[in-house]
């Protein structure tokens, strides 16, 4: 047996070990090893002035406090960690910024606690959505606001500004440090801007402004951004924090393809009043390196790829920033991905399996949010209003399909070169079991369910005799072009009541997909990776 020992990692917390007498294994060592660890370090980084490092230190303590609120806003108390004797226990729940297991429909893993509540920290636990569509107030479906209780019960709205009052000031001297250090015009404008909306919620300037920063090697995201974690609006966005380094020279082989985005728009495979949306052209797609998660984004599963701002005045104005995190994509390929594939498929398609494929894939997933339609055709106004809860769970289906068949037609073009069609729609295929992993808690595991069902039940892929996939390309591409076609009709007719129906009929986990998932869990394949990363990583 093993002593088990906790170290600090610049914010990570790790286990390491060493021999002892211990009497029992923990029950979480498992769910601890189905995050493969992976150092967040990057060759990147020697690019970089000293000026430039000493802003990145300023970024990690920034990035910390960030941590730390959503921790306040989606478990409420830190603490619990202090409280928790089994270190692999311990491990888990820093993992899972709680409770309740991110990667398995959010069950509780600690004794003690039942199911998550939907309302988080952003509203008070006792709500009702009664008490909530009575309450008169314009800001209470604020992407930046809480709902507390004053002191006659009733429900007030508080400003993340004054709710969080003083880690906000905090977090405004440190970006005010880095400002003052920044020597690229772009990124110090952007930081004095983002000081203005972390201490007001306003945040278009700030969104405007970090769209025109185009030449800086650094990048921070930095705020609160996606509402995932809020199950009771899916409204209130929640605090995390990205470092990113630039790969310059990628980057610029990704520039071309911004300028085809309103050709691609009118070839999506749906009626022409679904896609009248013209996306703009001052969008970036680049590539960088992450070197540091912190918040939302740290929690379960880990991002691989950025499309921001969420605000869709900023996607008419100036389009959206789209940030492939090319480190984290191929340590996912790597440890978890390709295994997949080389388990699951019938030994002639894992020819088609490559990183390549899984990086256009990735990348186009970002460009297709920015794509499909953002208004109702019918008058019911936006197609996040009128999804309301089925919103997260649609809009990442959409991306995932609209991805795919924007690779594809890029290929058809001439324009992707390195990899075919079918290494595409194989690596695709093999990517969808990977996801489907994290279960149906999350928007992108509804989403990803939805779409190997749909998918299956077109013919796209079968399984042989031995269990072993085989794919069917010709009726994988028609499953493709006739999937998006249901999305974006979907959205574009608001209808929600057909989302929900057709999300609770087949965004489930079938017996016979179970048992291949059984199959990936027995060869001991990890779900998703976990990071050792801070300053004594990336700096050392």
């Amino acid at each position: 047996m093993k002593k088990i020992l906790l170290t600090l990692i610049g914010g990570a917390m790790m286990l390491s070990a060493t021999s002892c007498n211990c009497k029992e294994e923990s029950p979480l060592k498992a769910k601890v090893e189905e995050y493969a660890p992976v150092e967040l370090s990057s060759e990147l980084v020697s690019g970089l002035t000293d000026n430039e490092k000493e802003i990145v230190k300023i970024f990690f303590e920034i990035g910390q406090i960030a941590d730390d609120l959503f921790w306040k806003q989606t478990f409420g108390d830190k603490s619990l960690l202090d409280g928790i004797e089994d270190p692999y226990a311990k491990q888990f729940a820093y993992m899972q910024y709680g409770a309740w297991d991110r990667l398995d429909d959010n069950r509780p893993f600690l004794a003690g606690y039942q199911a998550k509540p939907a309302a988080c920290h952003y509203y008070p636990q006792d709500i009702t959505a009664e008490e909530f569509e009575a309450l008169q107030d314009p800001n209470k479906d604020s992407w930046y606001t809480v709902l507390r209780r004053d002191e006659n019960g009733n429900l007030i709205v508080k400003w993340y500004h004054e709710e969080y009052a003083e880690e906000v000031g905090k977090m405004c001297e440190l970006l005010q440090k880095a400002a003052d250090l920044a020597e690229d015009p772009g990124l110090k404008n952007y930081l004095l801007k983002r000081i203005d909306a972390f201490r007001t919620d306003e945040y278009l300037a700030s969104d405007l402004a970090w769209m025109d920063m185009k030449e800086s090697k650094l990048d921070f995201v930095i705020g609160p951004i996606e509402s995932y974690d809020d199950k009771f609006r899916e409204t209130k966005t929640s605090y995390e924090s990205f470092i990113l380094l630039k790969d310059e020279a990628r980057s610029a082989n990704l520039a071309k393809f911004v300028s085809m985005l309103p050709e691609l728009q009118k070839q999506l495979p749906c009626q022409p009043q679904y896609k009248t949306f013209v996306p703009g052209t001052s969008s970036d797609l680049n590539v960088y390196d992450a070197v540091f998660y912190a918040g939302d984004c740290n929690a379960g599963s880990k991002t691989i790829a950025i499309n921001l701002p969420n605000d869709e005045r900023v996607h008419a104005m100036k389009g959206t920033r789209r940030l492939q995190l090319r480190n984290s994509m191929k340590a996912k390929f790597d440890k978890i991905l390709l295994p997949i594939g080389e388990l699951i498929l019938e030994p002639s398609y894992q020819k088609y399996l490559n990183f390549d494929a899984f990086f256009w894939n990735v990348t186009f997933h970002e460009v297709a949010h920015g794509l499909g339609i953002k208004e109702t055709i019918n008058g019911k106004g936006s197609v996040d209003a009128a999804m309301g809860t089925e919103k997260t769970s649609w809009e990442e289906a959409k991306a995932d399909i609209l991805g795919l068949f924007m690779v594809c037609k890029l290929i058809e073009m001439g324009e992707i070169t390195d990899i075919t069609m079918e290494d595409a729609m194989t690596t695709y295929i093999a990517g969808i079991l990977r996801s489907v992993r994290f279960g149906a808690a999350s928007s992108h595991g509804k989403a990803n369910m939805m779409c190997f069902n749909y998918m299956e039940q077109q013919g796209a892929f079968s399984r042989n005799e031995k269990g072993l996939y085989t794919i069917d390309f010709e009726k994988a591409i028609a499953a493709m072009n006739s999937w998006a076609d249901i999305i974006l009709t979907t959205q574009g007719n608001g209808d929600i009541e057909f989302a929900t129906k057709f999300r609770s009929e087949n965004g489930g986990i079938t017996p016979t997909l179970q048992a291949d998932l059984d199959k990936i869990n027995r060869a001991g394949i990890p779900k998703d990776i976990r990071f050792v990363q801070g300053p004594e990583v990336l700096l050392k």
